[in-house]
């Protein structure tokens, strides 16, 4: 079992265990409430019916005592202390105590009431054990609704929740009945509204992979267009290299094969690099010297440079430090030089400067090559497309990469005529720390 798995919780069981602990809880200390209340009540009641017993029997009214287990006793005395009267011919204290007092006569306990007028004291005693008997009945009378009608809440409470669930049970249903390529939107009707925002990221989840999954639809067609023409054109070098007559010819079409090769490895590459920039995540940031990764770049192209006798320049003032990831940055020098080394003409010139203004740090390569025109600058930032007219061999992926690699890291990329070198101007800037 993975950790996972442990950590996972049903949220209708933890509802449905804290409200019916919660209502166990409450019912518990009602009921207690209730029975001690209904016992206090219950010792008044008794309590009046003695005083009204006493003023019944000092009013002349017959006392009945209801035979030799009656739980009530009576004594009168006269004012010399005589026993005028004694029902059940049960004992009571000598010693009155006037008002209520509880009292012990051969082993049984009694509550008495003694009340004095000027020609009798009344005594009235009942006997405690039956009378406690009979305030626990009345007591659990009192109760007993409570803890018939816990049961019933707890039910209603649990179909209340089970109700409350059922659009996520629901919306679960139709998650799972969905077909794989199913991006479609969830509805979110009947939905609480607490779990509304939970639906909208979904939705916006679901369109956001529909729009990766468009994009790699499209860029696997391009991709075989595109590969469609050097892979033809080495099969038609290659035949051309095997008809050569002579070893002049047959080393020019090697050469040209060779090439041709060469141009299918570049284009195979920056494939591979723009499919893993398209489904790479953010990545780790980290703080960046832009000077540092900039001569990385230009060390390993400066080869391809000075075969064009082109001059390289690196203009900094100031150390600027970004917060980004290592390989993308790199990916998208290498790929800005590489253009700039393509379309700058033989003896030309390379610029690339960096700096921090009011809108944060920047990084820019400048080229004396022809430049982009300007109805065409925001188009070569598409995939495979290429400026009408160009002769400098390439695939029309470089740019693409790179705004591609700058989006995942939060940079935005503009492309405009180098106001120095007259040429075309890459300027990336980076998001504010």
């Amino acid at each position: 079992m993975t950790a996972a798995t442990n950590a996972s919780w049903s949220l209708r069981r933890r509802l449905m265990w804290l409200v019916l602990a919660a209502i166990g809880v409450v019912t518990v200390l009602q009921a207690a409430t209730a029975y001690r209340s209904a016992l206090r009540e219950a010792d008044r009641m008794f309590d009046f019916h003695l005083e009204e017993v006493a003023r019944s029997v000092h009013g002349g009214m017959p006392f009945a005592p209801g035979g030799d287990d009656s739980e009530y006793s009576v004594q009168v005395w006269g004012p010399d202390g005589s026993t005028i009267y004694r029902s059940n011919g049960r004992e009571l204290p000598s010693q009155a105590v006037l008002g209520f007092s509880d009292s012990r006569v051969n082993g049984i306990r009694l509550r008495i009431y003694t009340l004095q007028t000027p020609e009798h004291t009344i005594q009235i005693a009942q006997d405690l054990d039956a009378r406690e008997t009979r305030a626990r009945a009345l007591a659990a009378t009192a109760v007993t609704p409570v803890l018939l009608l816990a049961p019933l809440l707890m039910l209603a409470v649990g179909a209340v929740i089970g109700g409350s669930l059922a659009p996520l049970a629901r919306m679960r249903r139709q998650v799972a009945a969905r077909a794989a390529r199913d991006l479609s939107p969830l509805s979110a009707e009947g939905v609480p509204e607490e779990v509304q925002p939970l639906v909208r990221e979904l939705n916006a989840l679901f369109a956001r992979v529909q729009g990766t999954l468009e994009a790699q639809q499209h860029f696997v067609a391009d991709a075989a267009h595109e590969l469609r023409s050097p892979l033809t054109a080495l099969k038609l070098q290659l035949q051309a290299a095997q008809r050569a007559h002579d070893e002049e010819a047959r080393h020019a079409a090697t050469q040209q094969l060779a090439a041709g090769i060469e141009r299918a490895i570049a284009l195979v590459e920056q494939l591979l690099a723009l499919a893993r920039q398209e489904g790479a995540g953010e990545g780790a940031g980290e703080p960046l010297d832009l000077e540092e990764v900039a001569r990385q770049a230009v060390s390993a192209l400066l080869p391809t440079a000075h075969a064009k006798s082109l001059d390289v320049g690196l203009a900094t003032t100031e150390p600027v430090v970004v917060q980004a990831n290592r390989e993308a940055l790199h990916l998208i020098l290498r790929n800005l030089l590489d253009n700039a080394i393509k379309y700058t003409p033989v003896g030309g010139r390379i610029d690339i400067g960096m700096g921090r203004d009011a809108q944060g740090a920047w990084l820019a390569v400048d080229d004396s090559g022809p430049g982009v025109p300007e109805t065409e600058r925001e188009r070569v930032f598409d995939r495979f497309y290429r400026v009408p007219g160009t002769e400098a061999a390439g695939s029309g992926l470089g740019l693409a990469i790179v705004r591609t690699v700058a989006q995942r890291l939060g940079a935005q990329v503009r492309l405009v005529q180098s106001p120095t070198l007259g040429g075309a101007r890459v300027e990336l800037r980076f998001p504010p720390p």
